[in-house]
């Protein structure tokens, strides 16, 4: 028998490692995580499968809330807008699915998939948008991601509505949004290639002005700018700026408020990524 063969000793005893880990008593998760990085570092796992292996531990520890897009980063429909505003606006950010509220954003009465509204277009006929919804899955910020992820494939839905414990809209979430968890991020043809490393930087200074990570908390930012934005509405800068835009703001687009310019340098059809900020002179 050859010494690369996975029933030598060697190979066994990993084996045999990992079953206890999985078996009896519980151990913790990082004495899993280190037999992983183990069989990894000896070759039984490749980067990218320990890379999944231990996405998918990690999403049992998320919860909806740490995922989610924001209520202010959210492309909704009003029901009773005009049928050919709503079109534009589903052409226009090129999503999939759409929740459609009534005459408050918080009162959401279905999901509007993109591919109805074309069948419906291909009939000849405009239809009321509330003819065409499915059902909406309501959820907590506090759901766990992995029981969510069960909740989606049982269901066969693709997006939840997040709310707030005043069952107010906090933002949403999709099946895509958690299976990045496991595989990392999955990008389509509406996203940007160009995904280098500044999304993990929250301020970075270039040339006297600011790029600013629109996941970074409004604490942080008034504690670096010593600013004083509310955050008991919004959590990020991405979240606060958008609504003050009124709508899903493209590249491009610019805003001032609060003593500073927010300039959106870069966003896809789902969400903004970064601002570059320039402080006004006082």
């Amino acid at each position: 028998m050859s010494e690369d063969h996975p029933s030598t000793p060697a190979h066994r005893s990993w084996f045999d490692r990992l079953s206890q880990a999985l078996s009896g008593e519980p151990r913790n998760i990082e004495e899993l995580l280190d037999e992983l990085r183990q069989a990894q570092a000896n070759g039984l796992l490749s980067n990218d499968t320990l890379s999944m292996v231990e996405g998918a531990i990690e999403v049992a520890d998320l919860t909806v809330a740490d995922v989610m897009v924001p209520r202010g980063q959210v492309v909704s429909l009003p029901a009773n807008a005009p049928f050919q505003e709503n079109l534009a606006v589903v052409i226009e950010s090129g999503h999939s699915r759409f929740p459609v509220h009534g005459d408050e954003k918080d009162e959401i009465l279905g999901i509007l998939l993109a591919k109805d509204l074309l069948r419906c277009l291909s009939d000849g006929a405009p239809a009321d948008v509330r003819l065409l919804l499915r059902p909406v899955a309501l959820i907590p910020a506090s759901k766990k991601l992995n029981i969510l992820l069960k909740e989606f494939r049982l269901s066969h839905n693709h997006m939840a509505i997040v709310v707030d414990e005043y069952g107010g809209v906090a933002g949403l979430i999709t099946i895509e949004d958690v299976l990045e968890q496991i595989v990392g991020d999955i990008d389509d043809e509406h996203d940007d290639d160009d995904d280098d490393d500044s999304a993990s930087r929250q301020v970075t200074e270039i040339d006297g002005r600011w790029l600013v990570n629109a996941l970074t908390p409004i604490a942080d930012f008034n504690d670096r700018f010593g600013s004083a934005f509310p955050d008991e509405e919004f959590d990020t800068i991405g979240g606060m700026v958008t609504a003050e835009f009124g709508h899903l703001p493209e590249t491009g687009e610019e805003i001032s408020f609060g003593g500073f310019d927010f300039h959106v340098s870069k966003a896809d059809d789902r969400r903004v990524h970064q601002f570059t900020v320039r402080v006004h002179a006082s």
